[in-house]
């Protein structure tokens, strides 16, 4: 539960927690939003590496590179660390980039296959695109989101995007 007023999300928090629900809040409603929009983009890639066969540890890599990835464009913006590492931030991104009911993760599976079924939401979709040209015009590194946009767009292949990332130059993590 994302709420600037601390006040305000404590009186929510309380109201709508339940036997089976329990919620936990953050007045870092940037780093919320943030978490929660960057998340599907990631899990597009997720989907790709699976449908493209690479199987569970290109799954793993793109997920923890793009969890980084999210992270430096998120704390640009203000967001704050800790609401990135909770449930809003990597937690809805395991969820999102490991479940066969994401739409962000089937249709990157779809996308590898070929077999994208039209007029679905997938809203990872916009925001690759939006991301990619924000952090190509402020300079920031983001090798995952643009790579996501280009094969969604059609630009570029996922045997591409994969050497892309692999050619990139080795660092200390």
């Amino acid at each position: 539960l994302a709420c600037r007023d601390e006040k305000t999300g404590k009186a929510l928090q309380k109201t709508l927690s339940t036997p089976s629900l329990r919620l936990y809040r953050t007045t870092d409603v940037t780093g919320a939003e943030l978490g929660g929009a960057l998340k599907n983009v990631i899990a597009i890639a997720a989907g790709l590496a699976i449908g493209a066969g690479l199987g569970e540890s290109a799954r793993a890599a793109l997920l923890t590179r793009g969890f980084a990835e999210l992270r430096r464009f998120a704390a640009h913006r203000g967001a704050q660390a800790d609401t990135l590492a909770g449930l809003s931030g990597f937690g809805d991104l395991v969820l999102t980039c490991t479940s066969s009911k994401s739409r962000n993760f089937s249709h990157g599976i779809a996308l590898a296959k070929g077999a994208v079924e039209p007029g679905l939401t997938v809203e990872g979709l916009a925001t690759a695109q939006a991301v990619a040209a924000q952090a190509a015009s402020e300079g920031h590194e983001m090798p995952v989101t643009p790579l996501v946009n280009a094969v969604a767009q059609g630009r570029m292949t996922i045997e591409q995007a994969l050497s892309a990332l692999m050619a990139r130059p080795l660092k200390e993590e």
